[in-house]
Formats: C-alpha cells, structure tokens, sequence
C-alpha cells in the first residue's frame, strides 16, 4: 500500500478535496442566486401599481406571501454570506497573507450579512402585519405603511458590504494578480455603478442591484478557473 502523505492530504481537505476544483466559492455562488430570489423575485412591492403618490390604499395589494419568501430567502443569503466569509477567511487569507484586500473582504462581507438581516428581517415583519398575518391585529394602516418604506430600499442598502469586496478582489486580481483578471474587470463594474449612481444621484440601494448577481458570478468563476487563491 502506498503511502499517505499527511500534507498532501490536508492541502486536498482545505481546498476542496483532491485534484477537483474547490468547493467553498460555491457558498458565494449560492448566496448570490438566494440575493437574486430574496431581493427582487420576493419584494412584496412586486404587483403593486405605481402612482404618482403612494399612500395606505397601496397596502391592499401586497402580497403575504411574498414577504415572507423574502424572509426566508433573505436570512438563507445571510446565513451563506457567513459561511462563505469564514471559508474565505480559512481558504484564501493563509495564502495570501501579505494581502489587505483578502483581508477586507471577510470584513465587507460579514457587514453585508450584519445589514441584511434587518434588511430582509423587515419583509418578515410585513408578512406577520398583513392579513392574514399571525399578528395581522397588531398595526393599522399607518404602522404597516412604515415597513411598505422600509422595504422600498430594505432589502437593497445591506448589500454596500459585496460592492466594497468586489472592488478588494479587483485589487487582487488586476494589482496583486492573486485573482484571474478577468474576475478582477467584472469586479470593478459594480463599484463604479454604485459610486456612479450614489455619487450623481444619491441613490442609496443601487448595490442590491448589482451585489447579488456580481456574487453568483464571481465566485461561479472562481469555483470554476484557475486563480492563485483557489489552486
């Protein structure tokens, strides 16, 4: 029987087993498709019609339903941004540890999550409120109008975390060349819409428009490609 090299093993474990690709990115690229379902396929202002002033009367045609899936999904994408922050922070900070941008995208991650959570957490509290609800007694009208608002950006703002990763694994990959390059171009396309959208405008929740699929992906790239930090 041959023998078994203890290093060679633990090097397989810690990247994802053998000579296959390695596994962890595909937390980001899960956490990415969830942000996609929780942020825009579950907002409960899905359906409603627009007019010129939103008022009470709105209330009557959001959907239950919907808020709650973007409970639900929401907290699964936080959970996964988590994971992903700590398999980043085992898998990729040791490779590289002369790096500060591997080092602040654990951080801006584990801050996207922080964010999230009461950004998502705002959808539930619309599904317990509304008819139907469990707590549907609890406000009237004017209570339940509040967390219509709070979803207007909710579940788009907690998203600043991703965007400050993506520009420090841009920085990786076009300045460190740690991180495939083309990874690192896709990567300063949501930073510059963001500061762009945020800076011209003072739009505040562009980020959730980009963050979750620039997640699925750049992370689906690394899952699949050669980069340093995954070999």
């Amino acid at each position: 029987m041959a023998a078994v090299d203890p290093g060679a093993m633990a090097g397989a474990v810690r990247s994802g087993g053998g000579n296959g690709r390695a596994r962890w990115p595909l937390y980001g690229v899960a956490a990415g498709l969830l942000g996609v379902v929780a942020t825009f396929v579950a907002d409960p202002r899905n359906g409603v019609v627009e007019t010129e002033r939103v008022d009470t009367s709105i209330l009557d045609e959001v959907s239950r339903g919907t808020a709650h899936l973007g409970l639900v999904a929401g907290f699964i994408t936080v959970a996964l941004l988590l994971v992903l922050a700590a398999a980043w922070r085992r898998q990729v900070e040791p490779r590289v540890p002369g790096s500060t941008a591997a080092h602040v995208v654990s951080g801006a991650l584990t801050a996207s999550a922080a964010g999230l959570t009461y950004g998502y957490g705002w959808k539930g509290a619309m599904a317990i409120y509304l008819p139907a609800g469990m707590n549907e007694k609890s406000f009237g009208d004017d209570g339940l109008f509040v967390y219509f608002m709070l979803n207007d950006f909710g579940g788009h703002i907690g998203w600043l975390g991703v965007i400050v990763a993506a520009g420090a694994i841009a920085w990786m990959a076009l300045r460190e060349r740690t991180v495939s390059r083309w990874i690192g171009v896709l990567s300063l396309l949501p930073v510059l819409a963001v500061t762009v959208f945020a800076g011209a405008t003072g739009l505040p929740g562009f980020q959730g428009v980009a963050g979750p699929v620039w997640l699925l992906i750049a992370f689906a790239g690394l899952a699949a490609g050669r980069s340093t930090i995954v070999r």
